[in-house]
């Protein structure tokens, strides 16, 4: 079970938000793009090695991708569009996250591609339920919710001490985390569609 799963348990906190956000029209796609530039902005900063700029732009992104959606539907604006961008957006955020981690000095290369794949097929396998006509699917064990969680603990327990594990930092072992918790979450997306078809 992932975070994903308890959206609706956030509803009475991020609703005064989103009722804020239409009455000064920030739309949904707004919100979206200023996910995506978070996220460019965490990945620029654990590359130059600013953790806690990079946790605060995680955890702007979080808000951001967070409101897209809940504005969308106060606004009764949701569209097939909107959907596609906002999980074009999703990959790419993943993408400037981790590549700016492992592309710095918190966390091998390899450790990082690793990651950053079962990241990839994880979300990939989410969707492509909602293609094949299953419709969308947040099973498994690592969700994005899930994901945004562990980079913001990383960040904050890395910025109180630089702690080291077998020679790793608390990055890496979270990627190493994302690498197979997130290709076992493929697996189980896969076999959940697999069943339906």
């Amino acid at each position: 079970m992932t975070l994903d799963s308890y959206r609706e348990h956030i509803k009475p906190i991020i609703d005064p938000v989103v009722s804020r956000c239409v009455r000064i029209g920030i739309t949904p796609d707004t919100c979206t793009i200023l996910s995506l530039v978070a996220a460019a902005g965490a990945g620029i900063g654990f590359y130059l090695y600013e953790t806690g700029i990079g946790t605060i732009c995680i955890m702007l992104n979080a808000v951001f991708d967070a409101l897209d959606g809940s504005i969308a539907r106060a606004m009764s604006v949701q569209s097939l569009r909107g959907d596609f961008l906002d999980h074009t957006v999703d990959r790419y955020a993943d993408i400037f996250m981790i590549c700016g981690i492992f592309a710095g000095p918190l966390c091998p290369w390899q450790i990082g591609v690793f990651g950053l794949t079962g990241v990839l097929m994880a979300s990939y396998l989410g969707t492509q339920a909602q293609a094949v006509g299953i419709g969308r699917f947040y099973g498994g064990f690592l969700g994005r919710a899930d994901r945004l969680i562990l980079l913001i603990g990383a960040g904050i327990v890395t910025l109180i001490s630089s702690v080291v594990i077998l020679g790793l930092s608390i990055f890496a072992w979270v990627l190493v985390i994302f690498g197979i918790f997130g290709h076992i979450t493929a697996a189980q997306r896969f076999m959940h569609v697999w069943k339906q078809l």
